[in-house]
């Protein structure tokens, strides 16, 4: 059978089903909102489909959904308001990688890479050849070191950092005339080193390598030996590109509301934010999260599309590597293809397709960012399709934050975490249609109100939650917002609780730390590691950058 017809037939009967299974236990539709419903069914359908892989950012999965998502834009009448038509592109830093040119020969034998050796991420690219005696640190050439004393003196240390240890004595080394140092470990006890992708320290002057045990076995047991070695160095930048995906509803009006949703979701897990633990390769096609966003923002595109009221123009965006830390939504509001100061307010969706028949329950966030929000929102109408529950804060894990950030109002409408969040169980078949229609209505509500329709929106600072739900160190937290897309040494601070131990020690929104007790912070995951070592009540010496000045200070967990 033509597969095309097989997956259009497949669909068909897929969406019958739902269709029906709703109708059994739901009241009937008015044609209008069954119309929504076979809309949702459609674009989620095939947004959480096996074809785009997960839609992670920056791979074919992703710009197939982009590309659905233009031409139902399209479709709609929808201006193109992206740099590249509908699409805004922005490059993904997505760590280092050691390129095909590196090789470590000793003896005429090719060492094979990430088996029997990897250069340090901190490695400067060069080449060497050179004949160095194992046992003499002679001038101008590479040394040697048997990591086993440090590493079975340190084996119950929890704040002993080995790659800080090794990068101070390469340093010690190149002082002393070093040319290259090779590292090696002869102990028992597992040392536990990798090429570590993400580690964005600064590159050191010489070559830093580390051979395994087997092929240190091989070569370097007798110390006696002179060893003929070839080795060259390449450590590259890894980056990928993400593209947000806007359209334009001009209405001439002197303001104009953004409505957002990101499109993204995890592909096979690859950046290690999957919650399914089996390390089984799985697609994770989030039909929750957040093609029930993405699906809901095509919705109320062609609604307010038919709107009679023209007091507010929209911007539609479908928002790409929000799972990777609000990458999207940072770089649009760094770069808006519209005038940021005459946005009224942004209403954010993620996660909207799960709405519970029994709680029946809508968290809506931001409430707190505009005085305005409570003339619109009533929790306590009898008349509202769900009970609603209130986050005051601007902030939280996903695009909304960015735009709150830039002192705009914002709402956040959110149906709930469940047992299929960020697993490959995150499928179509468990989308509530008819409870995302509600929240459709609810959100065109409040777009099209006189209230919201007939002024600009004052906006109002509110309290710092963290921007994504994976933070977790297992361990003590600082209260700092990372900055998901700087990709220098350190983790940038986005922004920092009040109350919490980075804002008593002084840190600011801004500030670049690069350092915590003896713990070198090169990337967000080294600090979650480190902060993994502390435990509640300890206190640490804190260095951080602020602008071109470096500081230090003391935190207490």
């Amino acid at each position: 059978m033509n597969s095309i017809r097989a997956v259009f037939l497949f669909v068909s009967f897929f969406l019958f089903q739902v269709s029906f299974a709703q109708k059994k236990k739901s009241p009937k539709l008015s044609k209008a909102d069954q119309a929504i419903v076979t809309n949702l069914q459609s674009h989620i359908a095939y947004l959480a489909s096996d074809k785009l892989e997960g839609r992670r950012a920056g791979t074919a999965g992703e710009k197939l959904a982009g590309e659905y998502i233009s031409q139902k834009f399209q479709e709609l009448g929808l201006q193109p308001k992206g740099s590249e038509g509908f699409f805004q592109s922005f490059e993904i830093y997505d760590g280092k990688q050691i390129n095909s040119a590196t090789h470590f020969i000793i003896n005429q034998n090719h060492l094979a890479i990430e088996k029997d050796f990897f250069p340090f991420p901190f490695s400067q690219n060069m080449s060497i050849e050179a004949l160095p005696a194992i046992a003499v640190q002679e001038a101008d050439m590479p040394w040697f070191y048997d990591l086993k004393e440090a590493v079975e003196e340190n084996k119950n240390n929890p704040h002993f950092d080995l790659n800080e240890y090794i990068r101070n004595n390469a340093k010690k080394a190149k002082s002393r005339g070093a040319s290259a140092v090779v590292v090696y470990n002869t102990s028992d006890v597992d040392d536990k080193l990798k090429f570590d992708s993400k580690d964005r320290t600064e590159k050191l002057d010489i070559p830093v390598l580390y051979v395994s045990k087997d092929a240190a076995k091989k070569y370097f047991s007798d110390q006696t030996a002179t060893l003929d070695i070839k080795m060259k160095v390449d450590v590259g930048e890894k980056k990928r590109t993400g593209r947000n995906v806007i359209g334009y509803l001009d209405n001439g009006a002197e303001r104009t509301v953004i409505l957002g949703a990101h499109y993204d979701h995890l592909g096979y897990g690859e950046d290690n934010n999957s919650m399914f633990r089996t390390g089984e390769k799985q697609i994770h096609n989030g039909a929750d999260d957040n093609a029930s966003g993405t699906a809901a923002l095509i919705e109320l595109a062609r609604v307010l599309k038919n709107a009679k009221q023209k007091n507010n123009n929209f911007l539609f965006i479908a928002f790409s590597a929000e799972e990777i830390g609000l990458n999207g939504s940072k770089y649009f509001t760094e770069h808006p293809t519209i005038e940021l100061g005459k946005v009224n307010y942004m209403i954010n969706m993620d996660m909207v397709g799960r709405l519970n028949d029994s709680s029946n329950t809508v968290t809506i966030g931001g409430y707190g960012t505009s005085p305005q929000w409570s003339a619109l929102i009533n929790t306590t109408d009898k008349k509202n399709p769900f009970t609603i529950r209130i986050d005051s804060s601007g902030t939280g894990p996903s695009d909304h934050t960015s735009f709150y950030r830039k002192d705009i109002p914002v709402l956040f409408f959110f149906t709930g975490l469940h047992t299929d969040y960020h697993k490959p169980s995150d499928d179509f078949d468990k989308i509530n249609y008819i409870g995302e229609t509600k929240i459709i209505h609810y959100i065109s509500g409040i777009v099209l109100s006189p209230i919201s329709m007939g002024q600009k929106l004052a906006f109002t600072k509110t309290r710092e939650t963290q921007t994504t739900s994976s933070l977790r160190s297992g361990g003590v937290t600082m209260g700092i917002m990372p900055d998901y897309t700087f990709s220098g040494a350190g983790v940038r601070c986005d922004g920092v609780t009040d109350g919490r131990p980075a804002q008593k020690a002084g840190l600011k929104a801004g500030d670049v730390i690069v350092k915590i007790g003896d713990h070198t912070v090169s990337s967000m995951e080294s600090y979650m590691q480190t902060l993994g070592k502390f435990q509640k009540g300890e206190k640490a010496k804190v260095k951080f950058k602020r602008g071109n000045e470096e500081m230090e200070t003391e935190v207490q967990f």
